[in-house]
């Protein structure tokens, strides 16, 4: 079964997940961002997610973990939760 570690920032709009992007791209950390503005629990690991498998996650996320390309932020991936920004970080 496919597996990834992930880390993502949880937010309640588009406009600010794209804010949030272009602040990671222009240099700010991707997990500062994250204890500063995810909804997520996550938020206290910097969103991070830790290891799961295909399938663990909800489809949207699911689809953007296991196809995105690694070590870049993807997003912003809306799913029931809200807008999410998501950085693979491994997958096997």
């Amino acid at each position: 079964m496919p597996t990834a570690t992930a880390r993502h920032i949880l937010v309640a709009s588009e406009a600010e997940c794209l804010q949030l992007k272009a602040e990671i791209e222009a240099g700010a950390e991707f997990a500062d961002v994250a204890r500063r503005h995810s909804l997520c629990p996550s938020r206290a690991q910097g969103g991070d997610l830790g290891t799961f498998t295909q399938g663990q996650m909800v489809k949207e996320f699911d689809d953007i973990v296991f196809s995105g390309e690694i070590n870049k932020v993807l997003g912003p991936v809306r799913t029931q939760f809200g807008y999410h920004l998501i950085e693979i970080t491994k997958r096997w």
